[in-house]
């Protein structure tokens, strides 16, 4: 399906059917003027009239961070992929309620995790530009309707007052759900815990950027929040009761040949045992979990937790809430602190992948956040912190992360969502992102800038010997996370590129 460009001026949006291609088909070749440095980058943004979310802010705070970058080939890059969310993906906007529906990219859905970080980076403008900021308002008051109508889903069609059409999910066939869905609704209904998580942080981090906390007031985020608290209660117990089987929660199979698109034990996921950790069906990558506690996801929920008990101390509202959060985050600290953290032959102890509580211990890492790279990132601990540089070292290691590779194109963490041999360059921003070595950042700034295929554009993964094989011309989430990357770069280590 094809997204048609909405240009919204002033909170109304107009289609441009017919003036404007496909982004999609617009992403998969180059467009000059091209950069004077030897990568030769492409100019990848839409002419402005295709644009679907214009700001003054956002081009004046590019222009300042060029102006901070010598590399010519960076500095188009950068200009590429910074405004990429606002110039692609803001399917449809409503400025008066406000909300906000932001496509992932080339599949035209609303993902949790992926439209939160698309606007992460933008935060730290919007406290002074009130067009901005609405925005992001309107991405958490559409992310509250969601979760609160389907708090299992991924995944969110478009709204019917939207005027957009559904969009067709190829896979989301021969499934059999628990609770069921209504597909003109939810587009995808993997269950991962990181949605919540990431429900969480995208109101709380435009809370701290802009003092704004209206959107406790609208009509669906405390009832989502009361319900997501509930269900990760209900996820804390264990598969078994004594001798008999704890009524099931969330399940989801599907008829498959692959087994990371369906789940284990007739759609509930392998056995458990309570840990005070959270159980996930399905990993950041939309792939399944093997054992359901994944570590990296529950890291992320206990930040996001503590900082949504935080808020809500605060702000003085909500004390029931805010009392169950920081329980629930105690205790999933507790037992990634207990039960995920796993002696490697090599490297001592780490943080482990994935566990259940019974002993079985998964060690690897994927490309996807959060992941175990990420968790100084995600602010679970610090990147000196002895397990994690233990688990950094392992996460890093051809031979000892499965999922690591290394070749003539590029080499860093790939993902079995993208099979053997491909590199998602994401990953290589968040290994310069937790690096304190300018060495190592500047390594993985030119590991990023020599894998856009010639496109001038983050793909969701590349080929490790072989650039013209990559994934996804057009992904947002991994442009506006490899912008934010540049700018942390040229900020702790000024001219750096």
């Amino acid at each position: 399906m094809k997204l048609v460009y909405i240009s919204a001026i002033f909170g109304t949006a107009r289609a441009l059917a017919g003036m404007c291609p496909s982004y999609t088909d617009y992403s998969a070749a180059p467009h000059g003027p091209y950069s004077s440095g030897a990568q030769k980058i492409p100019s990848m943004r839409p002419p402005l009239v295709c644009r679907t979310f214009n700001n003054p802010t956002i081009e004046s705070a590019i222009r300042s961070v060029s102006s901070s970058i010598k590399d010519p080939d960076w500095r188009q890059l950068f200009s590429n992929i910074f405004p990429n969310t606002l110039d692609t993906t803001v399917a449809w906007h409503n400025a008066t309620a406000p909300f906000t529906f932001l496509v992932t990219g080339d599949i035209t859905a609303q993902w949790i995790r992926d439209s939160t970080n698309q606007v992460l980076p933008y935060l730290p403008y919007a406290s002074t530009d009130s067009a901005l900021s609405t925005l992001v308002l309107g991405l958490i008051n559409m992310q509250a309707e969601e979760l609160d109508a389907y708090p299992f889903g991924n995944a969110f069609q478009p709204p019917p007052r939207s005027g957009l059409k559904p969009a067709q999910n190829g896979i989301g066939v021969n499934l059999n759900v628990f609770p069921p869905f209504d597909n003109r609704a939810v587009f995808e209904a993997k269950f991962e815990i990181d949605s919540f998580a990431s429900f969480f942080q995208v109101a709380s981090s435009y809370w701290r950027a802009t003092g704004d906390a209206r959107f406790i007031y609208g009509e669906a985020w405390e009832s989502a929040v009361t319900k997501i608290l509930d269900i990760i209660g209900q996820l804390q117990q264990p598969t078994y009761n004594g001798r008999v089987l704890n009524k099931p929660v969330v399940g989801y199979t599907r008829l498959t040949h692959e087994a990371k698109e369906t789940q284990f034990g007739s759609g509930l996921g392998n056995p458990v045992k309570y840990t005070g950790m959270v159980r996930s069906l399905f990993r950041p990558s939309d792939d399944a979990t093997i054992l359901p506690f994944l570590v990296p996801a529950n890291a992320f929920l206990c930040v996001e937790l503590e900082h949504l008990s935080d808020m809500l101390k605060t702000l003085r509202m909500f004390p029931e809430i805010r009392d169950k959060a920081k329980k629930l985050a105690s205790q999933i600290r507790s037992g990634i602190n207990k039960h995920g953290v796993a002696m490697h032959a090599t490297h001592g102890q780490v943080f482990a992948f994935e566990v259940d509580g019974y002993g079985s211990v998964l060690l690897t890492d994927d490309a996807n956040g959060p992941s175990l790279l990420s968790m100084p990132y995600l602010g679970f601990v610090n990147a000196s912190h002895p397990v994690y540089q233990n688990t950094r070292n392992m996460v890093l290691s051809l031979d000892d992360n499965p999922w690591y590779f290394d070749g003539s194109y590029i080499r860093g963490v790939g993902s079995p969502h993208t099979s053997y041999l491909k590199v998602w360059p994401m990953a290589v921003a968040m290994r310069g992102m937790t690096s304190d070595n300018s060495d190592e950042v500047k390594e993985c700034l030119d590991l990023i800038l020599a894998s856009t295929s010639g496109l001038g554009l983050i793909h969701e993964s590349v080929n490790v010997n072989d650039g013209r094989d990559y994934t996804r011309s057009w992904f947002a989430w991994g442009n506006t996370f490899v912008s934010q990357f540049v700018v942390d770069a040229i900020t702790r280590f000024p001219g750096i590129i």
